[in-house]
């Protein structure tokens, strides 16, 4: 198991550019926690090193991950890498590198895991005469385009496998690179199998740049999104997520932006706190828009019970209360004037078959 390797538990010193999150606090699942102070030989007035990304093989003994989530449409996803280096500071997948003796602060967006078998993994799983094909979704979890995969391309043979197999698929993304693989997905829009959104949570670059520091810049998202639409891929827009008092402001323009770029649908899902997020949202709100942080927690609460999250299926993504009904209010009634309320069209399971084997490899039968 990695140990977490950290400058301190608390707020990091200095100016951490390039990246989302200010702090690098320990797991919750951590025996130990550590706290900087000043030993009176100026440790905490020293430069900060560069912050440099480190990747490691991950080799695994499966590659789909199933849920049986009522409020989540597809029952079965896959993820190529674990963290993700775009450091989106709101990012829900940040918990999930607890569960590997890492921190979900900056430890998330510079610890990077690639499942080098991916594509072989899934191979297998296909192969098994009892599996079922079903909607599979690329991306649930981090970003199956984040920068690591330009050279590693573990998504695009992914790709490759199951438009070979004809085996439906979905991709939710905020990078460009998915547009490295449009021959892959237009093949399989044209067979019916796929659709695509790209999520976009604002259109002002400066906060762009602070919430979502190594993603492309809203303006390059709808050029993704226009890139999909025009090779006949079903595209979506999903704006996630809305950060009352900062970005909900921005519903219906980001949706207007979307729909003259081609997008067919839309979803939405309302910033969510759960475990270590709620610390480093709330710092990085703190640096970044001081003014806002006691507006913002309070539409949260409002929309959460009186809680910073809340868990439960159904109200999750969307809040209860009375600012949250007025948010889905704006979202139905934006979605109907765009267009944007289309039903996404159905991917067809009926096309599956078996993959090929692997060139030089014998039929038992």
């Amino acid at each position: 198991m990695p140990t977490r390797r950290t400058d301190s538990a608390g707020l990091v010193p200095g100016t951490v550019r390039g990246r989302g999150a200010t702090r690098n606090p320990a797991s919750r699942f951590d025996a130990i926690r550590t706290e900087a102070f000043d030993d009176g030989w100026g440790a905490l007035d020293a430069p900060v090193a560069p912050i440099v990304t480190h990747v490691t093989d991950e080799h695994g003994a499966s590659i789909l991950t199933y849920n049986d989530s009522p409020d989540l449409g597809f029952d079965r996803s896959i993820n190529p890498y674990r963290g993700c280096e775009h450091g989106c500071i709101y990012c829900y997948a940040r918990p999930s590198h607890g569960y590997l003796g890492l921190s979900t602060g900056l430890d998330f967006e510079t610890r990077l895991y690639a499942k080098v078998d991916a594509v072989r993994l899934l191979d297998g799983e296909l192969r098994k005469k009892s599996y079922r094909p079903a909607l599979v979704l690329i991306g649930a979890n981090t970003d199956a385009y984040q920068p690591i995969e330009r050279e590693r391309q573990l998504t695009r043979q992914i790709l490759q496998l199951l438009v070979a197999a004809r085996h439906p698929f979905g991709i939710i993304t905020k990078s460009t690179l998915v547009q490295r693989d449009l021959d892959v997905l237009s093949e399989g829009a044209r067979l019916r199998l796929c659709h695509a959104y790209v999520s976009v949570t604002t259109l002002d670059r400066q906060i762009a740049r602070r919430m979502e520091p190594r993603a492309p810049t809203p303006e390059r998202r709808l050029e993704t999104i226009r890139a999909l639409a025009s090779v006949g891929v079903p595209t979506g827009v999903m704006v996630a997520p809305l950060v009352p008092g900062l970005t909900d402001h921005e519903l219906e323009a980001i949706l207007q932006a979307a729909a003259a770029a081609g997008a067919k649908h839309a979803g939405y899902v309302l910033l969510r706190l759960p475990h270590e997020i709620k610390e480093l949202f709330l710092a990085w709100l703190a640096e970044h828009f001081p003014g806002r942080v006691d507006h913002v927690q309070k539409l949260l609460r409002a929309m959460r019970a009186g809680l910073d999250n809340d868990s439960h299926f159904g109200t999750r993504m969307i809040g209860t209360g009375t600012y949250a009904e007025l948010l889905r209010q704006r979202f139905d009634g934006a979605t109907r004037r765009l267009g944007l309320d289309e039903r996404l069209s159905s991917v067809d399971v009926s096309q599956f078959r078996m993959p090929a084997p692997a060139r030089g490899q014998l039929e038992l039968f």
